[in-house]
């Protein structure tokens, strides 16, 4: 198997040797817009926070996979280092989401934990991981994705697009009023992106890509009739930027609760 983590995956590796509290050339090259509405969606006081986003926009996604196998069995597999990243973050309260149904109230209920940590319970350096598998992990691919492989047969006729990587309105809505019913920290903002820039950390799960390549191939929606490794790795190169891709999520549970991570379905 030909792992490499690509151009840019070395870029981001060279960024991890610069002096301590550099910025990043992922966050470096963000439009000025986008970065400003991270910046607001981060609570105020969450230094730890800010501090681990910013490394894990510097750590590398391998995307570059020609072929994957059924148990990964080497680092250099999965990404490594943004998962070390997450795994050594602390002392805040930190929760793992176990999402399996894309069709769930995920989202949701992440959000709603969020708002009480960082409001209710004044933690702003509340850490919030979505420990992704089953269809819920459909959500973490592209769009073009979806249309090559009409996901939509997977993940059901709800979705007959990803809409959970779709931009909502709120996030134009002044991120000061926290308290504003349709604004991004509302009911009207559950997406993925949103939820991202407040510090969400999506895991996705390489059995659930593996299984969801070979129930592709069992209905016959595979165009460019690639083996089973191989399109297991082309999912593996299409998941959304920023999702950090581990070896398994039942696996990769208990190694989270081992550190502090409290469990949440």
């Amino acid at each position: 198997m030909k792992v490499t983590t690509g151009r840019r995956g070395i870029l981001k590796t060279f960024a991890l040797s610069l002096a301590t509290g550099a910025v990043g050339l992922a966050s470096a090259a963000a439009k000025p817009a986008t970065a400003a509405i991270e910046s607001a969606l981060t609570p105020l006081g969450a230094t730890r926070l800010g501090a681990l986003k910013k490394r894990l926009a510097q750590a590398p996604r391998r995307r570059d996979f020609k072929t994957v196998p059924m148990i990964l069995n080497s680092s250099e597999q999965w990404d490594h280092e943004a998962l070390m990243e997450v795994l050594s973050y602390g002392p805040a309260p930190r929760q793992a989401w176990d999402n399996t149904d894309i069709a769930g109230p995920w989202l949701n209920l992440m959000r709603n934990a969020l708002n009480s940590q960082i409001w209710s319970f004044k933690h702003p350096d509340f850490l919030t991981v979505s420990v992704t598998h089953g269809t819920a992990n459909l959500a973490l691919y592209d769009q073009a994705t979806w249309d090559k492989y009409q996901l939509t047969q997977l993940a059901g006729e709800e979705f007959q697009t990803n809409t959970s990587i779709v931009e909502r309105k709120a996030v134009a809505a002044n991120p000061a009023n926290y308290e504003d019913p349709a604004g991004p920290f509302s009911g009207d903002d559950n997406s993925i992106p949103a939820l991202m820039r407040r510090g969400v950390v999506f895991l996705s799960c390489h059995n659930a890509i593996w299984e969801q390549a070979a129930a592709l191939i069992k209905v016959d929606i595979n165009p460019d009739k690639l083996s089973h490794a191989a399109l297991a790795a082309e999912l593996t190169n299409h998941l959304v930027d920023d999702v950090v891709l581990i070896p398994g999520a039942a696996g990769t549970l208990p190694e989270l609760q081992q550190v502090g991570f409290h469990y949440a379905k």
